[in-house]
């Protein structure tokens, strides 16, 4: 018999502005007692509710159950920018297409098999546009250099055969009301997501045919005679299968560790403003979607619902070994957010910003994923390397298809990789990894 105990659990770094603007309509319902199960995911974010769809795909008489250590949509899954990128972005770089042409075709083809099976599940839990937007976005730069960076990425989609679009300062200013922008390139391919909403109808769609158990965190995982069991509080799961959804927190599982990076990235969200008016006078269109040409700058989205509107900015970031910060690291990152969005946007110097959150990425550096069977039977899902929205919801799949003995030439392909890389040992990883942060962040400049 092995037994693993876990001593961290997932925590939650100020309030999701996208959870706390969410709609649910799923009643929370917690493990209770003992279960009995075929399968058992860890983790219900894209990873875990990707393959627990998959898994109803593959063996729809299965019995299934998903155990999450908080609420739908108040983890992680509920804290990113809310973009599924088809084309290259590697965050650890400031060239998000670093790769050969090879590379980069077949991380478009994961992509877009990830953006694929996320549409047909928005198609299926009828998701609205808010939830779900096939829009495109903006690689907006700021600086000389992010026109520079722009340009090469422009390239290599040109060298791809990819459609893209490059726009010039009075566009971009059209498009966001900011003179802060001197161009910007456009590709159609991403799907702008409202991440909290996004979960929360995917899980809404799969409880009726999947046990969901929230407020349920796994304590400890032993298997004995073939036999998985996971301990929560209140109850217990066995199964003789497990995917573990839980991206960075693979090594309080005992896995893959002294091998992934934990970044915090920053974010914060305005009170709401209204849309007509005075709101496009000051922020353009109703909707838009911009990242940073340079990855280290700040992310901009503005939205609009119900004739009102609100901008999200992220930026900041830094690597952590503990899953919390403080209230002062906290407040700081939100000064920072306030003196970037009055760069952008001086019509909204007196709007004050309503929700101020953090959220954990999970990176290796090599730039693979914690991926495979780990110990017979359990399975890892893991490690988004920043892209977290189609590269967990790829993870998932794959995980599903492995565990039931689907091959397929995907599988194949996401499989091909090597094992994520070791990290010096602490404090020199933290010394090491904060000091590439702050320069990269020097170097964006502008684009922060």
């Amino acid at each position: 018999m092995t037994t693993t105990s876990v001593k961290r659990l997932p925590a939650e770094n100020g309030r999701s502005g996208w959870e706390a603007i969410s709609r649910r309509s799923l009643p929370v319902r917690s493990l209770e007692g003992n279960v009995t199960a075929d399968w058992l995911i860890i983790g219900a974010g894209f990873a875990g509710l990707s393959a627990a769809r998959r898994l109803l795909q593959l063996r729809p008489y299965d019995k299934i159950v998903v155990l999450d250590a908080s609420e739908i949509g108040k983890g992680t899954s509920g804290r990113n920018s809310g973009f599924m990128i088809d084309v290259p972005h590697n965050l650890s770089s400031s060239e998000y297409a670093s790769g050969g042409l090879d590379a980069t075709r077949l991380e478009m083809a994961q992509n877009r098999a990830a953006i694929a099976f996320a549409k047909e599940a928005a198609d299926e839990y009828a998701m609205s546009s808010e939830t779900f937007d096939p829009a495109g976005k903006i690689n907006a730069a700021a600086t000389a250099r992010g026109m520079r960076l722009n340009i090469s990425f422009g390239q290599s989609l040109r060298s791809a055969g990819e459609k893209h679009a490059f726009l010039n300062a009075a566009e971009m200013q059209e498009i966001t009301g900011s003179d802060y922008y001197l161009g910007g390139l456009f590709t159609p391919g991403a799907v702008l997501i409202q991440p909290a909403n996004y979960i929360r109808e995917f899980a809404a769609g799969l409880s009726r045919k999947i046990d969901l158990f929230e407020r349920s965190p796994v304590t400890a995982l032993t298997r004995n005679k073939g036999t998985w069991a996971a301990i929560s509080p209140r109850g217990k799961v066995t199964a003789p299968n497990v995917i573990l959804g839980v991206n960075g927190h693979i090594d309080d599982f005992g896995h893959f560790r002294g091998r992934l990076m934990h970044i915090f990235a920053y974010a914060s969200m305005t009170a709401p403003f209204p849309a007509e008016d005075f709101g496009r006078q000051v922020s353009g269109r109703d909707r838009w979607a911009l990242l940073p040409a340079d990855a280290m700058g700040a992310t901009v989205r503005k939205i609009t619902s119900c004739g009102q509107s609100r901008i999200v900015i992220r930026t900041k970031y830094t690597y952590e070994t503990t899953i919390t910060v403080s209230d002062h690291r906290m407040a700081k990152m939100a000064t920072e957010h306030r003196n970037s969005l009055d760069a952008r946007f001086p019509g909204l110097k007196e709007l004050p910003f309503e929700y101020s959150w953090a959220g954990r990425l999970c990176l290796s550096r090599n730039h693979v994923p914690a991926f495979g069977e780990i110990e017979e039977g359990l399975y890892s899902a893991c490690c988004e390397n920043g892209l977290g929205t189609v590269k967990s919801t790829l993870a998932g799949i794959m995980a599903a298809e492995l565990a039931t003995g689907t091959a397929s030439e995907q599988l194949e392909q996401y499989m091909d990789h090597a094992a994520p890389s070791r990290l010096p040992p602490e404090p020199f990883a933290w010394l090491g990894i904060n000091s590439v942060i702050r320069l990269q962040e020097l170097r964006a400049g502008r684009e922060g």
